[in-house]
C-alpha cells in the first residue's frame, strides 16, 4: 500500500475528514518548503566517481548540491552528475584523499 511521503501513513483513509486533513497538511508542508526531496552524501575518497542512491531519483531528475564541509566546497567545482537511472545517479568529481567531502542535495522530478 502506498504511503503519504510527509506523514508516513497509508494513503487510503477510511474517514473523509482525516483524508482531507492529510491533504491539507501535505499542501501546507509543500508551501512551507518541506518537499521531502533532500538528503546528504559524501564523495568517495581517492576516487573520481561516487554513487548517489536514493529511491526518489529517476532518469529525468534534476539533482542540486550544496557543500556542507570545507572539503565539500573544494570538491564542488569539479562535481557533476554524469549518469542517472531509476534510484541512483553517478557523480563524477576530482580525486581527493579527503574523507569529508560532504554535500546536501535536492532532487526535483
Amino acid at each position: 500500500m502506498a504511503t503519504n511521503q510527509f506523514l508516513n501513513v497509508p494513503v487510503s483513509m477510511p474517514n473523509q475528514a482525516q483524508h482531507l486533513r492529510l491533504i491539507s497538511n501535505t499542501v501546507n508542508n509543500t508551501l512551507n518548503g518541506k518537499l521531502n526531496s533532500t538528503g546528504t552524501t559524501t564523495l568517495r575518497a581517492s576516487q573520481t566517481t561516487s554513487t548517489l542512491t536514493d529511491e526518489r531519483i529517476s532518469v529525468n531528475s534534476v539533482i542540486l548540491f550544496m557543500p556542507i564541509t570545507a572539503n565539500g566546497l573544494t570538491a564542488y567545482n569539479t562535481l557533476y552528475v554524469s549518469a542517472r537511472t531509476d534510484k541512483s545517479a553517478t557523480l563524477t568529481h576530482a580525486s581527493s584523499a579527503n574523507t569529508d567531502q560532504n554535500f546536501g542535495y535536492v532532487i526535483i522530478g
